[in-house]
């Protein structure tokens, strides 16, 4: 039994949210455990030192230490030297196994010294031989030996497996990197981003909520799968940071770095103009009271100047000015040797005078105010074998659009021809948009150590408790509408004529929007309207004079009048803002988790469950939903192979939930904010069909049905570690992702009366067919009052296996590298993340549809990833980054309400008892973009002052100038700039980025 005798002694830096721990094991040169030696691990950048003494099996358990790569480990045993072992490393939330060997062949006082026969390495090469979590951890001098962006999100793309992602929000694995919606590709909305232990995801967009100075960071450990219990998310990355602190000594750093268009080779393809960008930002740290109070702050200033030039043209547009202000404060307290009080404020304040995008026209420009202040107090205690935690945390985060053309509507055209985006972007810049994303958190947490004569036991529990809101007030600018019209030159096509295919630009009206536009549903429409009206459209529409109107009389309507419209076009459909009001939706959730880690021998399982409950509350603070404890259970298995720390081979299996965000509780929530009208122009006059938002018909509920979507995930996996500092892992992984979130038009699906397989109600699930699914598939017992139900979708799943296979060469002989390859298989029928689609209002795009299920749009089949720094002894390190993928596939598509949807059968056909125009096939996903590669290369020079270092650096991103395609056109008729299947982003051009540090 392992006989632990704890100290703690004050110097250094402060205790990190998720501490980390070393097992340390001793033994003679005859291969048996030393017992009873003493063993102290310290760092400089740790507050926290602590010393053991080794049971009767030669191992000591040290816990609650700082993450830092340069502890040191010193052993004193009896009959023997004291021994010393530097750089060694300590990982939040790990357990690395080290091993150090007696020399001099025996236990008597001759024996001199310790040998340094490291069982797992002298530093991050160690193996965690109790954990099954697969990920990467970036450490601070990683990331600032290599040529990398200048913050967390941009450290990403040197995980293996994490795909290329403009916004910041890449995906990995499973994480759907594609959406409908404006066919935007490369952002994941299933990641997980954790700052000093506390989550700050976007609770809204499930993307990142926050931004920081990234010399704030100690460490960004970065986890893609094996999730233990105590981690919400695991179907995307999850990004934990952990923040520098304060010490007894003094430190800090001032530095300044610049890039302008002098340091940017030519743009081949004509869409960068020049620039000027700066980054400076300063850190101090230091005692307030030595050994008892310390603190440490940052401030960081950026500003870039751009030119944007149109895609089509090149032609010069607009500067756009973007300023952000990133401040970070921390304040520690060690009230005695096992109390400690943290403080921690940090904000990041973000304006942006326009887009940066060059198909975005003038009088689309937006500008864009984001960012707002974070505020964290947390309690740690720190036992002899007992650690706890208490929190609490308020993030509130602005994002708000403003368009620069307000005097003028924004007008969609569409044309029966090819057109540019200049034909199609009419008017002004649509909505102006302020919205609020705002999280009040607390947590509590333990973790219990216990040794036994089976084995030891490490024990984690914690509960949260947190509210999130969202908050929105916005105004239609122009005349309060929005429109979508058909192109003068086009005047007097039909209704049928305008739902087929031959138009570029996008539409609004759909087949499926008859029964509304008749008002047989919705409570708006013909059969809605004043007897005036309803007497005025049978006037219009009844051609066959039979006193009623008929789908096929609608689908005759030719569309001819202009009257109003703000750029002269046909008129065809339009929202309009009939009230306008600020509102708020909230959800408060609640969260548990408990796991033991129990060790036996080389055997270690660690058996885990997370539950979480969520509710949902409208704008009026009444409950929409509640989502009942969802239990996720996790368990992993691992095998030391050996029994020397150095290897092991692992399983897991388990359970990842996907909350639903405050995206739908908005979606259905709406009461007593912005209410919409959608109409179309018929005649001489605008008819409501629809109604978005308000008391009247609300826009959505949640059916009482629905399903929290999850990932189940199984993989296995083994790792190795040659020689002290290189590690080998390989990783097979498959998941599940099931019960998808999406919102339902019951018309089309659930009316009793539609009967099946009739052409005439084309579009129409009727009972008995494939698609039809009754009230009582979503809790009802009859049709709620409202246009949409938010409810699990119908057969819809995404499939993935991949490989991982990563070599990594820790820093050690001045020299550090990672390889690393990925293999990803993704399939699916659907895209849908809880963003409220087109699946489920249209059947043709149902999952179960012909043709839907196939390659995922979005996915990476192979990616190469390559890093490498050597530092030599003349103060100048050089290193390079090298990133290769197949290309993202993509799906031949079709432009409507802003999505690009699959192209579908023109005619249509019966399927399942439902006449539709089904998908074509070899569409969804059957396109793969193009492959790329980036080489990027570092030099830096240090230069030792009496107080201090001056560092010098230059980074040149795509060294090699290969200004190569990353993406084709998806849209089968093109978006006014590119045609399909032709390149519409490249990488960009050669640029430096030059830089000066001083650091003390």
């Amino acid at each position: 039994m392992l006989s632990l005798a704890l100290g703690m002694c004050i110097a250094g830096t402060a205790w990190a949210a998720d501490p980390g721990g070393l097992r340390i094991t001793i033994t003679g040169a005859d291969g048996r455990p030393v017992a009873g030696a003493t063993v102290r691990v310290s760092s400089p950048d740790s507050l926290v030192s602590k010393s053991g003494v080794t049971g009767e099996d030669g191992t000591v358990r040290l816990q609650g230490l700082d993450p830092a790569t340069n502890y040191t480990v010193q052993i004193n045993a009896d009959g023997y030297n004291e021994y010393t072992a530097s750089n060694v490393a300590v990982v939040s939330g790990r357990n690395l196994s080290l091993g150090y060997s007696l020399g001099g062949g025996g236990r008597s006082v001759d024996a001199t010294t310790l040998d340094a026969v490291v069982v797992t390495g002298a530093s991050l090469a160690a193996i965690d031989t109790t954990s099954a979590t697969v990920g990467t951890t970036l450490t601070l001098q990683m990331v600032e030996s290599l040529p990398t962006g200048r913050s967390y999100q941009s450290y990403l793309q040197l995980v293996p497996g994490v795909k290329p992602s403009p916004s910041g929000n890449p995906s990995s694995k499973s994480g759907v990197n594609y959406q409908d919606i404006g066919g935007a590709a490369g952002t994941s909305s299933d990641n997980v981003y954790i700052i000093d232990g506390v989550d700050v995801t976007d609770p809204d967009t499930g993307t990142f909520g926050a931004n920081f100075n990234s010399e704030i960071i100690q460490e960004q450990q970065v986890i893609t799968g094996g999730v233990p219990a105590e981690y919400a998310g695991g179907a995307g990355l999850i990004s934990k940071v952990v923040t520098k602190s304060g010490g007894d000594e003094w430190h800090g750093s001032i530095n300044y770095y610049l890039q302008n268009d002098s340091l940017v080779a030519r743009d081949k393809h004509s869409t960068s103009g020049g620039f000027s960008t700066y980054d400076t930002a300063l850190t101090l740290g230091g005692p307030i009271i030595k050994e008892k109070l310390w603190f440490f702050a940052s401030y960081q200033k950026k500003g870039r100047e751009e030119d944007v030039l149109n895609g089509s043209t090149g032609e010069f547009m607009r500067t756009v000015k973007t300023d952000q202000d990133l401040a970070f404060l921390k304040a520690t307290w060690q009230i005695t040797e096992a109390d400690r009080l943290t403080a921690i404020f940090f904000n990041d304040p973000y304006t942006r005078n326009g887009s940066t995008s060059s198909t975005t026209l003038n009088n689309r420009d937006t500008a864009r105010e984001q960012g707002g202040d974070n505020y964290k107090l947390e309690y740690t205690r720190t036992g002899e074998n007992l650690l706890l935690s208490a929190y609490a945390f308020t993030h509130e985060g602005e994002v708000s659009n403003f368009p620069s053309v307000t005097d003028i509507s924004l007008n969609n055209v569409a044309f029966r021809r090819p057109s540019t985006v200049e034909e199609r972007s009419q008017g002004g810049g649509g909505t102006i948009l302020i919205t609020e994303r705002n999280r009040d958190e607390f947590g509590l947490s333990a973790e219990y150590f216990l040794d036994t004569s089976f084995g030891t036991h490490t024990i984690k529990g914690g509960f949260t408790y947190t509210e999130n809101e969202y908050f929105e007030d916005s105004r239609i600018s122009g005349d309060g509408a929005r429109y979508s019209s058909i192109a003068a030159e086009n005047a007097g096509v039909s209704f049928a004529d305008f739902v087929g295919s031959g138009w570029s630009g996008t539409r609004s009206i759909v087949q499926g929007d008859i029964p509304r536009i008749l008002g047989t549903t919705g409570g708006f429409g013909i059969a809605n309207a004043s007897a005036a009206d309803q007497a005025y459209f049978t006037s219009l529409l009844d051609a066959n004079g039979d006193g009623t109107i008929s789908p096929d009389e609608v689908m005759a309507y030719r569309f001819t009048g202009t009257a109003g419209n703000p750029t002269g076009q046909v008129n065809n459909y339009r929202i309009i803002e009939v009230a306008a009001a600020p509102y708020s939706v909230k959800t408060k959730g609640k969260a548990f988790y408990l796991q033991d880690t129990w060790t036996l021998n080389q055997w270690t399982v660690n058996a885990g469950i997370r539950a979480e409950e969520w509710i949902h509350y409208d704008s009026r603070g009444d409950k929409s939903a509640k989502f009942d404890w969802d239990v996720a259970p996790r368990l992993s298995v691992v095998y030391d192979l050996f029994g020397d720390g150095r290897s092991k081979i692992w399983a897991f299996g388990g359970r990842y939930y996907d909350p639903i965000r405050t995206n739908m509780a908005d979606f259905a929530g709406n009461l007593t904010g912005p209410e919409l009208h959608e109409q179309i122009f018929l005649g001489d006059r605008w008819l409501t069909f629809r109604s978005r938002g308000g008391p009247k018909t609300p826009d959505a509920l949640f059916a009482p049905s629905t399903k929290t979507p999850y990932t189940d995930e199984f993989l296995i996996g083994y790792s190795t570690t040659f020689r002290n500092d290189i590690s080998l892992s390989v990783t097979y992984t498959e998941r599940k992702t099931r019960d998808v979130l999406e919102d339902y038009d019951l018309t089309l699906y659930s009316d009793p009366d539609v009967p099946t397989g009739d052409p005439d109600w084309f579009g129409y699930a009727g009972p008995g067919s494939l698609y039809y699914l009754p009230y009582s598939y979503f809790g009802y017992s009859e049709k709620p009052d409202s246009n949409y139900v938010i409810a699990t979708l119908a057969g819809g799943k995404r499939d993935y296996r991949g490989i991982e296979v990563t070599l990594q060469k820790f820093k050690t002989d001045r020299w550090q590298g990672m390889v690393s390859y990925t293999y990803n298989d993704a399939k699916g029928n659907t895209n849908s993340d809880s963003n409220a689609d087109f699946q489920g209002d249209w059947i043709a795009l149902d999952p179960r549809a012909p043709n839907m299920y196939g390659p995922q749009p979005g996915n990476i089949k192979h990616q190469f990833k390559a890093f490498g720094s050597y530092e030599f002894d003349i103060g100048v390190e050089l290193s390079a980054v090298f990133n290769w993928n197949s290309g993202m596939l993509y799906t031949t598509s079709q432009l409507i309400s802003s999505r690009y949807l699959p192209i579908m059968d023109e005619d249509g056909y019966e399927h399942g008892g439902v006449w539709d125009t089904w998908v074509l096939p070899n569409t969804v996903g059957a396109n793969t973009g193009p492959s790329y590669y980036t080489l990027d290369v570092r030099a830096k020079y240090v230069k030792e002052l009496a107080v201090g270092q001056l560092e010098f650096f230059v980074d040149v991103f795509n060294v090699l100038n290969k200004q190569m395609a990353i993406s084709h056109m998806a849209l089968a008729d093109g978006d006014g700039v590119y045609d399909f299947g032709r390149p519409n982003a490249w990488v960009e051009p050669r640029r430096a980025y030059v830089g000066v540090r001083y650091s003390f």
